[in-house]
């Protein structure tokens, strides 16, 4: 029987806890060699995704860069058995054992077989036991890569490039990047004429009176408005059938609910009568303006008793869906929810879609007979469907196909209770495998996985709906 915490002695809490850790090495070096075998032994088809890593994602509380380190790790460490070694053993790290794996795969271009094996040795050393520091390998790496890694200098070297871009635990956006000379020159030179300080109309500059941001604050500013200008430009490249835009989804009550800036009857009659006009238009039409398209879910909703926010703080019914995918006063499809404030300041400039939505959070039923899906279609399924439908994936909508769930070759109309969003490996999958899907009674997707998945065959809900509910 396991001694309560608040029991052990001092001595034993210590002991405890590297026994603890220690336990956690080999169980992580357990982990890597149970994927290794996932990814050779599992098929696509039974594991219900592109890869091992996307699986562990969808089936663990790891994040999709964890699992990607780890698929990574387990393949790599079997043409490296010595650094697989330190690791069974609990002796180094993942984070190291990845580190010394990076430089085993791609060693300098000029360095000899012999001296590859000579560093690897030593960097394992290095990286063994407690003492192991991270810094002491990246300057034995570096320095090897200076000495052996040819012509071209680190400045230049194209190949070491990469930008990393972190959606966190807020909803911010954290971005990372490491560029050669001659784009970190670009990047620098078009923020450069957006960065300077906006002096006061009388022409100061004094942080007191003028432009008191930070340079990273300018920068990021600056950023923000290179964005704006090359969404709104008109020759970007195509995805998902469209030139890339900002889409902005929210439901009219909550547009309309917004009496902190304006007054609400106002903002109804506006954004009512633009949506009107925009719902008779096919969505095909332009909509890269600078912040792009509003899609408004005009959910039906029951009448106000006139007791106003007070009834609605305190009625148990406005929590029911607290963390449902219909409640969210506004939502972008790559970032998620987004403040009503911000939603109302995205919607004074752009273009609505009306879609009309039901109960359920369901577009009603936009009936086409034509094969292939509208642009408004698309939207609304967006609109519903948030992200690639398939359970656990969750890949953007514009990297997504309207998949027709009984087959446009047997009779399936090309109508909203036919359709689902689904990525392109997933779309392969509900083709090729026994996997189905259908339309519940709450008309959003459902999915059945084979008796191979699951003996029971219990369906699960889409990506987007599925999480916790308040009874």
């Amino acid at each position: 029987m396991t001694t309560a915490i608040w029991q052990l002695t001092e001595a034993e809490l210590l002991a405890d806890a590297a026994a603890v850790s220690h336990q956690i090495q080999l169980l992580e070096a357990r982990r890597i060699a149970l994927v290794a075998d996932i990814d050779t032994r599992v098929s696509r088809e039974k594991l219900g995704f592109p890869g091992p890593a996307v699986w562990l994602t969808s089936t663990t509380l790891l994040s999709p860069s964890k699992a990607t380190k780890i698929v990574a790790l387990a393949r790599g460490l079997k043409n490296f058995p010595d650094i697989a070694d330190a690791v069974n053993a609990g002796v180094m790290t993942i984070d190291h054992a990845a580190l010394i794996l990076a430089f085993a795969e791609t060693p300098p271009k000029k360095l000899p077989q012999e001296g590859q094996d000579i560093a690897r040795k030593a960097m394992i050393t290095a990286a063994t036991g407690p003492g192991a520091r991270t810094g002491r390998i990246r300057e034995a790496i570096t320095r090897l890569h200076d000495t052996y890694g040819g012509k071209t200098p680190p400045a230049d070297d194209t190949d070491r490039n990469e930008l990393l871009a972190s959606k966190t635990l807020n909803g911010r956006l954290v971005l990372k990047g490491d560029f050669d000379a001659v784009t970190g020159e670009k990047l620098l030179t078009a923020l450069s004429p957006l960065t300077e300080p906006r002096p006061d109309p009388d022409g100061t500059e004094t942080p007191k009176t003028g432009d008191d941001r930070s340079p990273a604050k300018r920068r990021a500013d600056a950023f923000g408005h290179i964005l704006d200008q090359y969404l709104a430009s008109s020759d970007r490249p195509i995805e998902g059938g469209e030139r890339p835009h900002l889409n902005l989804h929210i439901t009219l009550r909550d547009l309309t609910d917004l009496r902190d800036n304006a007054d609400a009857d106002d903002i109804a009659d506006d954004e009512t009568t633009r949506a009107a006009a925009e719902s008779d238009t096919e969505a095909g039409d332009p909509v890269d303006i600078n912040t792009g398209s509003l899609i408004i879910d005009d959910a039906p909703t029951e009448p106000d008793n006139g007791s106003g926010s007070d009834r609605r703080a305190t009625d148990r019914g406005a929590y029911r869906d607290l963390f449902g995918d219909g409640t969210s006063v506004g939502w972008l499809p790559w970032m998620g929810p987004l403040s009503r404030n911000t939603s109302r300041q995205l919607a004074c400039d752009c273009l609505l879609t009306a879609i009309v939505m039901d109960e359920n959070g369901s577009p009603i039923n936009l009936a086409r007979t034509a094969r292939t899906v509208t642009a408004k279609q698309k939207k609304a399924l967006i609109a519903r469907d948030h992200t690639c439908a398939f359970p656990g994936c969750g890949k953007p909508a514009s990297w997504t196909e309207a998949h027709h769930i009984r087959h446009w070759a047997d009779g399936g109309p090309t109508d909203m209770n036919n359709l689902v969003l689904l990525c392109g490996f997933h779309h392969r999958l509900l083709h090729h495998s026994d996997w189905e899907v259908f339309i519940g009674v709450d008309n959003h997707p459902w999915f059945v996985p084979p008796a191979t998945v699951d003996p029971y065959r219990q369906p699960r809900p889409s990506h987007a709906r599925a999480g916790p509910h308040i009874a």
